[in-house]
């Protein structure tokens, strides 16, 4: 929300209360609070008739400061809040006559008394300031204190930090606009609006920036950013009332900060291997029954494409029903020895579902009579005709509302299915309801999500166990990766959707996102065969994989049979790259630096990398760079170093673009130099023990370690090559049995087999 008019002047009727001093100190052990004046206090009379704000500065863990500004700090608290994990006793604080510090970690504030300012530094060095007018109150319809309404109405509150030469910011969740978003405005706030414009389903409240800092606005509810606009060299947020929260958190590499930010909001869950091999779905408004899904089925498998999951979308049940999880029994009359048959095939299965109650639903009578809906504030419940007629919506901060949701879905578990796809939960009223725990409707818009999707997630935990919960959902908020997975919603079937789709992803997995996932081929309308084929090899080098369409099927036999043969072998290409996947896996859900990387995520200091969003690190080694155009040709950039292509073991030098015209069965996929790449080559599945006879391929090595997750032992072997030399020292630790490659490297060792140990070649 933009203010100002000007660089001097205020838009007409809007009045700026900024701290001009600090009056008053109370420093305590963990926490230190400030008293603030709008004015200049020269004379006793000035303490009269004014704003002051309060601040509350406090570090919930190393390396991260909260700053809480108050105006009335006697207004009631009003929930719901992002569920943090926060400590104590992490800062320290000093004190001049002119200057307060506090320190947590490398990272400080420092605030003058007079005239007031911040800055945050690291180790010293200067990452963010904010001076006179940015920290401030905003009356919007300012009359004078006498006429004021308070801060209910016409009063924000706003922060602007400063962005230096050259200093460009990511995040903000799932973004469909440029990947930079300097000079972007953006309102933190979930809409069901595609993936062509600037609204998003998945909002997140946190930036990171090229300088090695994030930071975290602590409001479920909308957030407005001005990032670069309203004052071209500030990041500016700002929140409705008058109280803001937010978090700087120090890096001070911009993976440290998503360390740092998942530390405080939550770490992805990790996912089952069988996630991430090839969903596919019935699609949206097609026709289908049981003799269909058995078709695509069967015809996938007796085509050599191992599908591992088959989802079920919105018409598994009855029209205007949605949702009641009932089986339409006219197209599904057996719908439990179905799920066996599709079962014996290998598959697991995923079926649609939303928080939505169609009028027609056999739940909506049982959720009005027992309170279960969100509610009008004059007692009806709620209900709109956007998406199922007369739907209401379950209230979620009610217990027994989520007890009885779970209830229902616990039936279809027990009939075989084995996870959800949890849609919508973006278009939720903010005015005029009232939730069974007096929540405030305009924080649950963008929170609802969070507890709709915990409410499901926590129920598979229950009933398949924490290794195996899974949701492909669409919406999210800030701790929302904790309940993964997130595809990217409703795209067009073009390659421009193509490219949005993988730039909000990228955007997504810089915000606290572990994995990420699309609709192969596009979701809206129905591709080329050219696009598809482009997109299946791009889909399935992404964290998960499915193929999904709106009106028309994504079997690969209805676009022409080379669609087959390019799911095929990407397919299969997944499978055996998976001891490698899921050990980045597996460092996603430790540390939450993302699966899919951005390029100026893992090369934050080639410039060159700052804008790129048509190619990402699929993990710490290997590259991957879509083809975006009929023509097959594929322009990246590999940075500084020697990168090997995956499939033809060809050396290229970095520091350079190529461009390079590619079939099919093609795509620019590179290894990193000092890396090894676990792999199973005749791998038909994604779960499997990876550890057992897996091969080792070593890439232009100095110093290079890695490890493969050992399913049944529930353990990492270990595997580090050090290069003195000609001579390679290659150890091992761990029980089972592998097999070493020297990609472009000669010798005459043998090296099959090997066990625990330490083994030395020498290379030619």
């Amino acid at each position: 929300m933009k203010f100002s008019n000007g660089c001097w002047l205020e838009k007409e009727g809007c009045s700026c209360f900024s701290p001009q001093e600090v009056y008053f100190t109370k420093i305590e052990k963990n926490k230190v609070t400030l008293c603030a004046p709008t004015i200049r206090i020269i004379t006793r009379g000035d303490t009269l008739g004014s704003i002051n704000l309060t601040v509350v500065i406090t570090s919930p863990a190393k390396g991260v400061i909260r700053v809480q500004t108050y105006h009335h700090a006697g207004m009631a608290a009003k929930s719901p809040q992002f569920e943090l994990n926060t400590s104590e006793d992490n800062m320290e604080v000093t004190q001049t006559d002119e200057l307060i510090t506090i320190t947590s970690g490398d990272l400080s504030l420092e605030i003058t008394k007079l005239p007031w300012s911040m800055t945050y530094k690291h180790k010293g060095r200067v990452l963010s300031k904010s001076g006179r007018k940015d920290l401030a109150l905003m009356k919007t319809d300012w009359k004078g204190y006498a006429y004021d309404k308070g801060d209910y109405t016409d009063t924000y509150i706003r922060q602007q930090l400063s962005m230096g030469v050259g200093e460009l910011l990511y995040g903000f969740g799932e973004r469909f606009t440029p990947f930079v978003k300097n000079g972007q405005s953006i309102d933190i706030f979930n809409q069901d609006g595609g993936t062509s414009t600037e609204q998003s389903y998945k909002n997140i409240p946190f930036y990171v920036s090229n300088k090695g800092y994030g930071v975290f606005v602590n409001h479920p509810e909308k957030v407005s950013f001005e990032v670069g606009t309203e004052m071209v060299t500030k990041a500016e947020f700002s929140v409705e009332g008058s109280y803001l929260d937010y978090f700087f958190i120090d890096g001070p590499s911009m993976k440290d900060v998503l360390v740092k930010y998942t530390d405080l909001t939550g770490k992805p869950s990790l996912p089952a291997p069988w996630t991430f091999g090839l969903w596919l779905s019935t699609s949206f408004t097609t026709n289908y029954d049981e003799k269909t899904v058995m078709s695509f089925i069967d015809g996938m498998l007796d085509r050599g494409i191992p599908l591992r999951v088959f989802h079920f979308d919105c018409f598994w049940m009855k029209e205007f029903h949605w949702s009641d999880f009932v089986w339409d029994e006219r197209v599904f009359p057996d719908p439990e020895g179905m799920l066996k048959r599709i079962k014996a095939k290998g598959l697991n299965i995923c079926v649609w579902i939303n928080s939505y109650i169609g009028q027609e639903s056999v739940l909506f009578a049982e959720g009005v009579d027992n309170g279960y809906f969100v509610k009008r504030t004059n007692g009806d419940v709620w209900q709109w005709d956007m998406w199922q007629p007369g739907m209401a919506l379950v209230d979620f901060t009610n217990p027994d509302a989520c007890k009885w949701f779970q209830s229902k879905l616990e039936v279809l578990l027990d009939m075989g299915v084995d996870c959800f796809k949890t849609d919508f939960g973006e278009r939720i009223p903010t005015e005029g309801v009232v939730y069974f725990d007096g929540s405030d409707p305009k924080k649950m818009h963008n929170y609802y999500t969070y507890l709709y999707n915990r409410c499901v997630y926590e129920l598979l935990e229950r009933k398949r166990g924490k290794g195996e919960a899974v949701l492909f959902a669409r919406s999210a908020t800030a701790g929302s990766q904790k309940f993964p997975v997130h595809w990217g919603g409703d795209c067009w079937s073009d390659y421009e959707s193509m490219e949005e789709s993988l730039r909000g992803g990228l955007s997504l997995c810089m915000s606290g996102f572990g994995y990420w996932s699309h609709d192969i081929g596009g979701f809206e309308s129905t591709s080329t065969p050219d696009v598809y084929k482009r997109w299946a090899a791009f889909g399935l080098l992404s964290s998960h994989s499915r193929l999904h369409g709106s009106s028309s099927y994504r079997v690969p036999w209805a676009y022409d049979e080379e669609a087959v043969d390019v799911v095929r072998t990407f397919t299969l290409l997944k499978a055996s790259l998976m001891p490698y996947l899921y050990r980045n896996a597996i460092y996603a859900s430790q540390t939450g630096i993302p699966m899919m990387r951005s390029m100026v995520l893992e090369f934050t200091d080639d410039r060159n990398c700052s804008y790129l969003d048509k190619q990402y690190m699929m993990g710490d080694s290997l590259l991957v760079a879509p083809i975006f155009n009929e023509e097959g040709i594929a322009e990246y950039y590999l940075p500084a170093g020697t990168w090997t292509n995956y499939f033809t073991g060809k050396k290229y030098t970095g520091g350079c673009w190529y461009s390079e015209k590619c079939g099919y069965l093609e795509i620019p996929l590179f290894v990193r130099e000092n890396s090894i790449v676990a792999v199973k080559p005749d791998a038909n599945r994604p779960d499997y023990d990876y550890a057992d006879g897996v091969t080792l391929r070593v890439y232009e090595p100095s110093d290079c370690t890695t490890t493969v997750y050992d399913m049944k032992a529930n353990a990492d072997t270990t595997i580090s090559v050090k290069k003195s030399g000609n001579e390679l020292t290659i150890s091992i630790t761990g029980t089972k049995k592998c097999n070493v490659e020297l990609v472009n490297m000669l010798t005459d060792a043998e090296l099959t087999e090997l066990t625990a140990g330490t083994y030395t070649v020498t290379v030619k």
